[in-house]
């Protein structure tokens, strides 16, 4: 179960046009400070494996030519940089009070535990959303708005639209009610900045309520403020989408466009009330692309700017990337490959020309839980660590295709099947095999099950 911004799977790491001041440690939240020299430290909770730590080094937005930088480039294009700064937060390893209990994130919940999240330690995680940023951001930065683009990590299944580390956008707007004496002069002035963003030509479908008892606005929020808020919101949503949607030619530019409709739902997530997600129809399909909501009170309060209001949201960038440069597997966006590298350019949205489908192979792992576990005790997560720990990107699909309980010792049996299959190369055989027995000492080792 999620609570971060649903499209996900989703500070910039270079210094491109980005306006924001470094803080130092005198300027760091008080928990942060506490904890900062803990990231070294491990403990029981340290789940963090080798392989993805090498991949919080990687910074992928720090090259313009790849295709997230790019997207990222054209996202931030659409906001004027005189009200939204572009904030850096190249290091992914923040406090546990940052990526969940600033976000009104309870310890009781799902998304905290050992099998979802990569935990330094106790103290420190692994970002699993760009969200841990939005206190920091809302407090520090000179604009009313801000723009963050980052690397966040899951555990995660293992297939096209998976991956342990991939990339984020946040965004965040707020309005204060300072040298405004009524309600009245603060709608006004929420509704004259909406009125400067250029209205979307696209078909917009929206059935959603400004608010609604499944859909809430905040307690204590006048309900002209929530309404222009969100009218602000989603306008300025509508016109990056339609933008990136309409102006940017991908595929065959001779083919007839498909008129462009975009349509709003209702949502929920712990740090905005209401909420709500958009999609937009693609190539036949609705695709899930925002995450977003009027900003919960809390999160203000804890900036030190309770009297604010505003709005934010989420992007997952491999998922719109995926979709505009034609990239059909999420593993080639880390790949180095000069065949995949080089076909990009800084600026420009190009059709990804697949270089090779070298064939995959299949291999079944079967295996006796210890005595006395239940297949629900035995995440899929932990296997596909172990997987990726063993064979890193050689490895497109992990599926669970059979349970099994023995009618006389009652024990349990799991199969799961896996795909070896290099975007880069055909694999051998015995370089299968060997990878199979890593995968197999270490599935024997860690959890004590008994190999079939």
């Amino acid at each position: 179960m999620r609570i971060n911004w649903s499209c996900c799977q989703t500070g910039r790491a270079r210094g491109f046009h980005i306006s924001t001041r470094q803080l130092t440690n005198s300027a760091l939240p008080r928990h942060q400070e506490a904890n900062k020299e803990d990231r070294s430290i491990t403990d029981e909770w340290t789940n963090i494996t080798s392989t993805i730590e090498k991949l919080t080094h990687r910074k992928l937005l720090s090259n313009p030519a790849h295709p997230l930088s790019i997207l990222t480039d054209i996202i931030f294009s659409k906001f004027p940089e005189h009200e939204y700064t572009r904030a850096n937060f190249p290091n992914p390893r923040v406090s546990v009070y940052e990526n969940f209990e600033s976000l009104n994130i309870t310890s009781d919940h799902v998304s905290r535990s050992k099998t979802d999240t990569y935990y330094l330690n106790k103290h420190k995680v692994l970002r699993t959303h760009t969200s841990a940023h939005q206190v920091e951001s809302f407090r520090h930065h000179p604009t009313p708005g801000f723009l963050i683009a980052a690397d966040v990590y899951r555990r995660d299944e293992i297939d096209k639209t998976h991956y342990p580390a991939f990339h984020q956008m946040e965004g965040g707007r707020w309005w204060s009610p300072q040298g405004t004496s009524s309600v009245e002069e603060l709608v006004a002035k929420i509704n004259e900045d909406a009125a400067k963003i250029r209205v979307s030509e696209i078909k917009i479908i929206d059935d959603t309520l400004p608010f609604h008892d499944c859909n809430p606005k905040q307690d204590g929020q006048h309900p002209e403020v929530c309404i222009a808020v969100t009218n602000h919101l989603k306008r300025t949503l509508e016109m990056v989408v339609g933008d990136i949607f309409e102006n940017i030619v991908v595929g065959d530019p001779s083919a007839p466009k498909e008129p462009l409709q975009i349509r709003w739902i209702d949502a929920t997530f712990p740090f905005t009330s209401p909420s709500w997600e958009m999609e937009v129809y693609w190539q036949g399909d609705w695709l899930e692309l925002f995450g977003c909501g009027v900003t919960q009170q809390r999160v203000f309060d804890r900036a030190g700017y309770p009297e604010r209001v505003g709005w934010a949201f989420g992007l997952g960038l491999e998922r719109l990337a995926m979709v505009l440069f034609g990239i059909p597997d999420i593993r080639l966006f880390w790949s180095e490959d000069p065949r995949f590298v080089e076909q990009f350019t800084s600026g420009v949205v190009t059709t990804f020309k697949p270089f090779s489908k070298y064939p995959g192979t299949y291999r079944d792992f079967a295996f006796w839980l210890k005595e006395g576990t239940i297949p629900e005790e035995f995440h899929d997560n932990d296997l596909m660590d172990i997987v990726r720990e063993a064979a890193v990107d050689l490895v497109e699909s992990v599926k669970l295709i059979d349970k099994f309980t023995h009618p006389n010792t009652k024990r349990n049996s799991l199969c799961y099947r896996v795909l070896f299959q290099s975007m880069e190369r055909t694999l051998q055989n015995d370089e299968i095999n060997v990878l199979q027995d890593s995968i197999r000492d270490s599935l024997k080792k860690k959890f004590g099950v008994e190999l079939r």
